[in-house]
């Protein structure tokens, strides 16, 4: 029989598999008709002539646009996208020519934002998507592709801001400690094509937005900073965030002129009724998925939340504390003081965290129910935050593992009147992008025995924790086993982590 390490493994490849561009394209776009073409769009149907054109930018968009194109075939007549540098390299590296455009394209392929962040070629690219917008009528279809990563390769300040105008006051309110929603207020006020800029210049062409969500929550108007969406905010909201952090009084000039000229209240939702924006994937739909293969595999299985997000260390106890109750129910201590103490530091965690949607009592009634000798698996999907500390290699997914595998530990040591681990036990957490930090894993795996064995090979877990280098540790570890390697997927919707757990 499989081991759980490699029912894990599958769960995660089944996950990212069904948000691949490919098949979630053709799930959400079809032609049909012979005579009078139509594009069915989830559903809804729009009138071809030979009228389309396509815009894309983002992290996955390059997938995407490949799809599209095979799917609209001769109705696409000209195309512009901008996706990260050096993607085509790398996926053709990596073996994924399903990816790639055909070589006589009617897509223009634009590459910048290295590192994610605008530079002169994302400038230039969201140019010439402004432009495409600009010239279309009230006869042309827009089909926008979008995916997370998509804010920094469609930059396009208000003159006369410069790119690098926009760029410090960025980085100042970051580095005063502005989070990423603040930044992404500040952003849409000053940009032509964000904050619903991109569907306001292409009117009065009919819009239709494909996005890939990689945001907690799928907010349209925050994903990529929502260029075809209307904003939530108004210049009120911007000039309250400046306040805040105290740059008011120190903003460029060019700053200050787009400000006082801006209009106060958000544009109105019914100048977006030539909109239609549709979110065909995101981490609901990948953990959907897993859940369906994990009950095919035997396991009784319960999704915990698709918007888990917080410090790593905090996520990691609220894993092991998660753990260790299924633990106990396994070993028939599922009901008693151990297990109502469990619970409560679940329950006060939850909280801490402050997790949207998740409603942890009722999830708890749920494994309550659970029969005491069925394989259960608990997924999850979101994005932690790491507070660096080191200067080690590694990312949030394989920190969270190895936090993890530390908390179980002790947690092993220091409940002598618990019975042993009776049960076999694998937490996996994976980026679905493939990259989790500046390393070539994707995330890694772990089991309550790890820690233990890792101080017989003579690595000291909590040394390499403390220096945030979970890579090394889990390069090092069992010649690299525990690591989750994928490749690069081509797709993104955050990250997904997995709990199994059965008797031995």
């Amino acid at each position: 029989s499989m081991s759980l390490r490699e029912h894990a493994l599958a769960l995660f490849r089944t996950a990212v598999g069904t948000v691949r561009p490919a098949p979630m394209l053709k799930r959400a776009v079809k032609l049909q008709g012979d005579g009078d073409t139509q594009l069915l769009v989830k559903g809804q149907a729009f009138p071809l002539k030979r009228n389309l054109y396509l815009v894309g930018f983002g992290k996955a968009v390059l997938g995407m646009a490949a799809a599209a194109e095979e799917i609209l075939g001769d109705h696409l007549i000209q195309g512009i996208i901008n996706v990260p540098l050096g993607i085509q390299e790398s996926l053709r590296r990596a073996g994924m020519q399903e990816m790639l455009l055909k070589p006589h394209s009617k897509i223009q392929v634009i590459e910048s934002a290295k590192n994610n962040l605008p530079d002169l070629e994302a400038l230039k690219g969201a140019a010439a998507i402004q432009q495409l917008a600009e010239g279309l009528t009230a006869d042309d279809l827009l089909l926008v592709l979008i995916s997370g990563g998509g804010s920094a390769l469609l930059p396009a300040p208000i003159p006369p801001i410069l790119l690098e105008e926009k760029e410090k006051l960025t980085k100042m309110l970051a580095s005063r400690g502005a989070a990423i929603q603040e930044l992404n207020i500040v952003r849409k006020a000053l940009s032509v094509l964000k904050g619903g800029g991109l569907a306001r210049i292409a009117y009065p062409a009919q819009v239709i937005s494909l996005i890939l969500s990689d945001v907690i929550g799928d907010p349209l108007d925050i994903i990529a900073s929502g260029p075809t969406a209307a904003s939530s905010h108004s210049i009120q909201d911007c000039l309250q965030i400046l306040t805040k952090y105290n740059l008011l009084h120190s903003l460029p000039k060019s700053v200050e002129t787009v400000l006082s000229r801006s209009p106060t209240k958000p544009t109105a939702p019914e100048d977006y009724s030539h909109v239609c924006n549709i979110i065909i994937g995101s981490n609901t739909l990948a953990l959907d998925e897993a859940k369906r293969q994990a009950e095919g595999l035997g396991y009784t299985t319960l999704i915990l939340s698709a918007a888990v997000r917080g410090e790593v260390g905090h996520v990691a106890m609220l894993y092991c504390q998660l753990i260790q109750l299924l633990h106990l129910g396994f070993t028939g201590l599922g009901e008693g003081i151990l297990s109502d103490g469990v619970r409560g530091n679940l329950l006060r965690l939850a909280a801490e965290l402050e997790i949207p949607g998740l409603d942890l009592a009722e999830f708890l009634q749920a494994l309550r129910g659970l029969g005491p000798k069925s394989p259960v698996c608990i997924l999850a999907g979101g994005e932690t935050t790491v507070q660096l500390q080191g200067t080690g290699k590694g990312g949030r997914n394989q920190e969270l593992a190895l936090r993890v595998a530390l908390g179980l530990h002790r947690a092993g040591a220091v409940e002598t009147g618990s019975p042993p681990w009776h049960c076999e036990i694998i937490f996996l957490s994976g980026g679905t992008d493939g990259q989790d930090g500046p390393t070539e894993a994707a995330g890694a795996f772990c089991s309550p025995e790890l820690v233990g064995e890792a101080l017989q090979e003579g690595l000291d877990v909590e040394a390499f924790l403390s220096n945030n280098d979970s890579y090394t540790f889990f390069s090092q570890f069992q010649g690299g086993h525990h690591l989750l390697v994928t490749g690069l997927t081509g797709t993104n919707v955050m990250d997904i982590q997995a709990i199994l757990i059965r008797a031995t």
